[in-house]
C-alpha cells in the first residue's frame, strides 16, 4: 500500500510538473507592454511545482487535516496555504506539515476558519457560485484566472495565489463582487515577488 502511494505522489508531481513547464513560459505583461513581476525561471518554476506536490501529499496523509479542503500555491519557495478549515489546530498541523517539507522557503496563511456546519443545499449553492466566478475571471484577459484559486462556503468567496501586480488583485475582486450568489469576498492573493 506504502509503494502505491509513493508511486501516485510520484506520478503527480511528475505530471504537475510536465504541466507547468507547459504553460508557465510565457510572462504576463501590464498595458504598457512591460512585464510586471520578476520572472520565475524554468528550473525554479519546476522546483515550485515539486514543493506543491510534496506540501499536498503531506496535507493529504494526515487525517486531522483533510487536505482536500486546502489548496497550495508555490512561488519561489514562498507557499501560500488557503481554502476553508473546520479549526485553529488544522491550521497549525497544516502550517507545521508545511514546513517539513524539502525546500519549503517561507509560508503564508491565507486559510479561514469555517463558520458552522454548511447544508447540502449551501454546499451545492456554492459549487454553483465558485463556477460562476471561475468563469468571470476566465473570461477578463487582464487576470491570469489559472493562477488564482477560487473556494466558496456559504457565499463568502475567498481569492489565493500569486498575481503579477496590485491591478490585478483590484480586478478580481471587483469582478468576483459582481457574481451572482457572492455574499462577501476574502483576498488571499499576493504580488509575485
Amino acid at each position: 500500500m506504502k509503494t502505491e502511494v509513493s508511486k501516485i505522489s510520484l506520478s503527480l508531481m511528475f505530471a504537475v510538473s510536465v504541466a507547468a513547464l507547459m504553460t508557465g513560459c510565457n510572462r504576463p505583461e501590464n498595458a504598457a507592454g512591460t512585464a510586471v513581476a520578476s520572472p520565475a525561471t524554468p528550473g525554479t518554476q519546476l522546483d515550485d511545482t515539486m514543493i506543491t506536490a510534496r506540501v499536498k501529499t503531506a496535507l493529504m496523509a494526515d487525517q486531522d487535516i483533510k487536505g482536500f479542503d486546502i489548496k497550495v500555491e508555490t512561488r519561489k519557495g514562498t507557499v501560500l496555504l488557503s481554502g476553508f478549515v473546520d479549526s485553529l489546530s488544522q491550521v497549525d498541523r497544516a502550517m507545521a506539515a508545511t514546513r517539513l517539507v524539502e525546500g519549503v522557503q517561507g509560508i503564508e496563511n491565507g486559510m479561514t476558519l469555517k463558520g458552522g456546519s454548511a447544508t447540502v443545499g449551501t454546499q451545492l449553492d456554492d459549487g454553483i457560485v465558485t463556477t460562476r466566478v471561475k468563469a468571470a475571471l476566465l473570461a477578463e484577459s487582464t487576470i491570469p484566472s489559472t493562477q488564482i484559486a477560487v473556494a466558496t462556503r456559504k457565499g463568502e468567496v475567498q481569492l489565493s495565489g500569486f498575481v503579477d501586480s496590485q491591478v490585478q488583485i483590484d480586478r478580481a475582486i471587483a469582478l468576483t463582487k459582481l457574481v451572482e450568489g457572492v455574499q462577501s469576498v476574502t483576498n488571499e492573493m499576493s504580488v509575485k515577488k
